[in-house]
């Protein structure tokens, strides 16, 4: 078997966010790789959270010329291949990004061909995974947010994650950031007393805010209970995490951005975490966050899925013993029900992995068509 094509395609996605009449229209961008084969296979796997066209520039141009030929099976060495074109001086950044996708298209095929779910051949520590849902966006007022909490509770969550800062640092020449963190402790305070004592809660910093505000932040939302304050520092600053790790009771997660295995182990190595939480669609994919996984376990830290796309992380966390939660991230998740098909949905705070071979679910070819006609939106395929 030899790889004959690998094709990269950026695609906006418009999601209007139904909850609560709020009607707000808004994107998500992400870059598809598909990869065939000459015994007629195909893989697809998928980037976010960066620009779009770039990595589909980086796949097409750079990665894609590289790879005719190659056995697709071989993914270890296709992996370090693309190590070497792409990142030879130990960059992050884009480059991670566009092996990521092209890995898990890879790690599909490897599925078709051998007739059995990623899941299984990562492992195949159990059939279904733990979830939590990202519901708390900025574009919530402080009302609209506890309303919204509850409305995820009813729907079978137990546990539930809400972003604070922002984008505080960013914007600190528009707004004081005291008053940022100010509003942000009264929006926690909004979720807990609508969720009650029970439901487990999340807060994800984005790596919005500096260390003074955000261990200011941190210590004045330890009386609501927090299960894990995520990425709170800017730049993920591994020594400015552990002093904060050493001034407050939550604990602290990060690393769904990071690129390559070395910062998980400074991380690790530094005690700046509690939870790691390497993400297949940006961290090399299945190749590299399985190694991350690996020194995780050795550390006994954490791990659990950060930074969206919940239906390719499942794959991870289900195949080894030590995976963790999954992200049913509202905007992320919208996104991928327009452009796949047969993606499982959660059921009693569970999701149960597809044993259809590969990564279970397909392209809906149809709105692929459609929505790679439309403008691109300029963005970062945030959310």
């Amino acid at each position: 078997m030899k790889i004959t094509k690998v094709e990269a395609t950026p695609i906006n996605v418009p999601i209007t966010v139904d909850v609560l009449d709020l009607k707000k229209k808004t994107n998500v961008s992400i870059c598809l790789v598909r990869v065939e084969t000459d015994d007629g296979h195909s893989g697809f796997g998928i980037t976010g959270i960066t620009e779009e066209e770039v990595i589909t520039t980086i796949v097409n141009k750079v990665a894609a010329p590289a790879l005719i030929g190659e056995d697709p099976i071989a993914i270890e060495n296709i992996w370090h291949k693309l190590y070497w074109i792409l990142s030879p001086r130990g960059q992050t950044g884009y480059a991670a990004h566009a092996m990521a996708a092209i890995d898990i298209a890879l790690w599909d095929i490897k599925g078709k061909a051998m007739n059995e779910p990623i899941w299984r051949l990562l492992g195949g520590a159990r059939n279904k995974v733990p979830v939590y849902a990202t519901f708390g966006f900025p574009f919530f007022n402080r009302d609209q947010l506890g309303e919204a909490a509850k409305l995820w509770v009813a729907n079978g969550f137990t546990g539930l994650k809400m972003t604070a800062g922002d984008g505080a640092t960013r914007h600190k020449n528009d707004r004081l950031i005291s008053d940022v963190i100010e509003e942000d402790i009264e929006r926690v305070r909004t979720v807990r007393e609508a969720i009650g004592p029970n439901i487990d809660l999340y807060v994800d910093g984005n790596c919005n805010l500096n260390p003074s505000h955000a261990v200011k932040l941190a210590q004045a939302i330890e009386q609501y209970d927090i299960a894990f304050f995520e990425e709170p520092i800017t730049q993920n600053d591994v020594w400015q995490m552990v002093d904060m790790r050493q001034r407050t009771s939550i604990p602290l997660a990060c690393g769904q951005n990071e690129g390559l295995s070395f910062r998980f182990r400074d991380m690790m190595v530094a005690g700046a975490v509690d939870v790691v939480q390497p993400n297949v669609v940006i961290t090399g994919g299945y190749t590299q966050c399985a190694k991350i996984a690996g020194m995780a376990e050795a550390f006994n830290v954490g791990i659990d899925n950060g930074g969206a796309w919940p239906h390719f992380n499942m794959h991870l966390h289900a195949g080894l013993a030590n995976g963790g939660l999954i992200e049913m991230h509202y905007l992320a998740v919208e996104c991928c029900k327009q452009i796949f098909d047969g993606l499982p949905d959660p059921e009693g705070g569970w999701l149960t992995l597809p044993d259809k071979p590969g990564l279970g679910f397909d392209i809906n070819e149809a709105a692929i068509k459609d929505l790679a006609s439309q403008p691109l939106s300029g963005g970062h395929g945030k959310q």
